[in-house]
């Protein structure tokens, strides 16, 4: 499946959730419109959506719809954009497929702005087994908790001191589901 290079899914930083930064859906795509963007769809309840634009520079994309997300709705959303082809390429590589998934397994991609530079030794696990770092590249990272070890792992706060603030977690289903729409829409 190959998209054209204008096909982009947005991951947008802590909206909906807790009952903290309600972005309703239909006014989100109501931004995304006003921005010259076609085909937009989401994808759940917790900013993540999928669109075309004709904008060549991922940068400014970027930019121009966190500018606008702010004046929308008041508050600053961070917003990461990955191309199509990523995600769909992303989800076909099955990267979870070596891990035993137990009812307390939670699998993780999160997204970053900015390239990582860090060097962390892989796989990389935490002091109480919880969490494990099992694969990271220049945009994203993946990982794993385990729930049975610890109820309220500080997995998040791990992520950001690494990547710093910049950064959306989605747990792996959302990709799935991400790369079904993707699949149905072409």
């Amino acid at each position: 499946m190959n998209y054209k290079t204008n096909t982009f899914v947005a991951f947008l930083r802590g909206i909906n959730v807790g009952g903290h930064h309600k972005v309703p859906m239909q006014a989100l795509k109501k931004v995304f419109s006003s921005l010259y963007c076609s085909k937009i769809d989401t994808v759940l309840n917790s900013g993540n959506i999928i669109f075309n634009s004709d904008e060549p520079h991922l940068t400014v994309l970027q930019n121009n719809i966190e500018i606008q997300l702010k004046n929308q709705f008041g508050f600053a959303i961070p917003t990461i954009l990955i191309p199509a082809n990523e995600i769909l390429q992303l989800n076909n590589s099955n990267p979870f497929k070596e891990i035993n998934i137990t009812n307390n397994t939670r699998l993780y991609i999160s997204f970053f702005s900015n390239s990582l530079d860090a060097s962390i030794k892989l796989p990389w696990v935490s002091a109480d087994n919880s969490f494990n770092i099992i694969a990271y590249q220049k945009n994203y990272m993946l990982s794993v908790l385990d729930l049975s070890t610890n109820k309220t792992p500080k997995a998040m706060h791990l992520i950001e001191s690494i990547a710093g603030k910049h950064v959306t977690t989605r747990n792996w289903n959302t990709i799935v589901k991400i790369a079904s729409k993707l699949r149905d829409k072409s």
